[in-house]
């Protein structure tokens, strides 16, 4: 189970605000440590765009040169 996929929203918490209601969203993310905001960001970067760093690695390549 990724990353994505074990985040679940909790409906019991909802909060229906302005969008031009900042103090409260500000408010939420200032309490959060700076570990979780990262975490937050990566979730959403994973959301957005599909990645999961599990699967999706670079390929390396070996390659064998002889020496003459």
């Amino acid at each position: 189970m990724n990353v994505v996929e074990a985040a679940r929203i909790d409906r019991s918490a909802l909060e229906i605000a302005s969008l031009n209601d900042c103090e409260s969203e500000q408010r939420y993310w200032r309490a959060k440590s700076p570990e979780e905001r990262m975490q937050a960001l990566e979730l959403m970067r994973q959301i957005i765009y599909g990645y999961d760093p599990a699967t999706n690695r670079l390929q390396r390549v070996l390659e064998v040169v002889e020496l003459e």
